[in-house]
């Protein structure tokens, strides 16, 4: 208990910093789930995405992380086993965070797009473990989060079929393509605007409090997906389109190009508010117990610098290392364009934000491959790279583990250094 009080102040900047790296690791690695698809299907350049990320990841993480970032504290291990050693959970969060960020950023380092959310669970499973036994994992939130990892890129899967094969059926499997992309473009719009604008009020609005009900997000939201859906459609007839459009499929991927950078923009923001909560859910664990003196709360106040250092975190990783697993993803696993990489963020993008809203973290990689793989079968399976999908996996098989085994080393490093 001592070391809480007299390094209260060191413990609180040293985890700050293992959180800002964990925060990186996550920006370098986890831009592929949002900006990937945007980069290999052409819609928008490297420069581009780094840019849209910057603003709609660190927003994400800012305005709508606090929700999951409950789960990741207080859900994966019962924080009461150490009420007598508040001390070792202390050590055994920081040695999570600089594990995670450690393996996070080695990963990017090489293109291995690997789940964050499998790096901080390993971690966190880890180190508690080695200190009080398998019962401080608690092993039913477990099993709803690995269910996850399972039902999540199903989900994403079938959304990115059914939005995939819809376009082949009404649009480019027509006689007329460019003449039916005008005639339901603005529907897919608006479909995008109401699950964007979903997100933003009901998570986003609630950290700068305004509350509104369910009733009242849902009429807000409604009102500028139909004014979305009308400007797309006077946008399509405008004169201003006509001069960029040529006949044929490439006028059709023009106006997928619109809509998949919304769906970039949405994915970014999904993608910031979901998965901000692995890296700044731990340091909100151990700044609540060295705020009150070792005693470790039920619920607590997330402190006001906890949720954008996790922000800036996310954006200074993905601009400095994100381009190497932006590659992997955005042209590995299948040959992408606008409509089909539209098809796949959409999906991914609604699937993140069910379970951000749900205070579920799921693996945004896991549920981005799934919506790419449906995209691929909806194509055949000829059209998906096997081999290159067969070594993503097989680096979410070694993460897990790979978390548990640099956790354990730095808790014991730390606990030698320290106690």
């Amino acid at each position: 208990m001592e070391i809480l009080s007299n390094y209260s102040t060191l413990l609180v900047v040293l985890t700050a910093i293992f959180g800002f790296l964990m925060a990186f690791g996550i920006g370098a690695n986890d831009v592929s789930n949002a900006m990937g698809t945007s980069v290999g299907s052409k819609a928008i350049t490297p420069r581009q995405a780094i840019i849209i990320a910057i603003i709609f990841e660190g927003a994400g993480a800012y305005l709508a992380g606090g929700e999951v970032a409950e789960t990741i504290k207080d859900g994966i291990i019962d924080p009461t086993l150490f009420i007598h050693q508040p001390e070792i959970l202390v050590l055994g969060m920081m040695a999570s965070l600089l594990s995670a960020g450690f393996w996070l950023v080695f990963a990017s380092r090489v293109g291995w797009p690997v789940s964050t959310t499998h790096t901080i669970i390993g971690a966190i499973v880890g180190f508690a473990c080695v200190t009080v036994g398998s019962d401080a994992v608690e092993w039913g939130s477990l099993s709803g989060i690995f269910g996850s990892w399972i039902i999540t890129p199903f989900i994403a899967g079938i959304i990115a079929y059914l939005i995939f094969s819809s376009t082949q059926k009404l649009i480019f499997d027509t006689e007329q393509p460019l003449f039916n992309a005008k005639r339901f473009a603005p529907f897919y719009m608006g479909l995008t605007i109401l699950i964007i604008s979903l997100v933003t009020i009901k998570k986003g609005l609630k950290h700068i409090g305004l509350h509104l009900t369910n009733g009242e997000t849902f009429l807000i939201s409604l009102i500028l997906s139909v004014l979305a859906t009308i400007a797309c459609a006077f946008y399509l007839r405008s004169q201003s389109f006509e001069k960029k459009a040529t006949a044929g499929f490439g006028a059709v991927e023009k106006v997928f190009r619109l809509l998949m950078l919304l769906t970039a923009c949405s994915m970014a923001f999904a993608h910031g508010s979901n998965d901000v909560a692995n890296a700044i859910g731990p340091l909100s664990a151990v700044v609540s117990i060295i705020d009150h003196g070792g005693v470790i709360a039920g619920k607590t106040t997330m402190a006001w610098w906890v949720l954008p250092l996790g922000a800036l975190g996310i954006i200074a990783g993905l601009a400095v290392m994100g381009q190497r697993v932006m590659d992997t993803i955005g042209t590995g696993i299948t040959d992408l364009t606008p409509s089909r990489g539209f098809a796949a963020q959409f999906a991914t993008a609604t699937t993140v934000i069910l379970a951000s809203g749900t205070g579920l973290p799921i693996s945004t990689t896991q549920t981005l491959v799934g919506a790419v793989l449906g995209v691929g079968f909806a194509r055949g399976i000829a059209a998906l790279n096997l081999a290159v999908i067969r070594n993503i996996i097989s680096s979410w098989i070694i993460t897990l583990p790979a978390g548990a085994f640099f956790s354990v080393i730095i808790f014991y490093t730390l606990k030698a250094i320290l106690l």
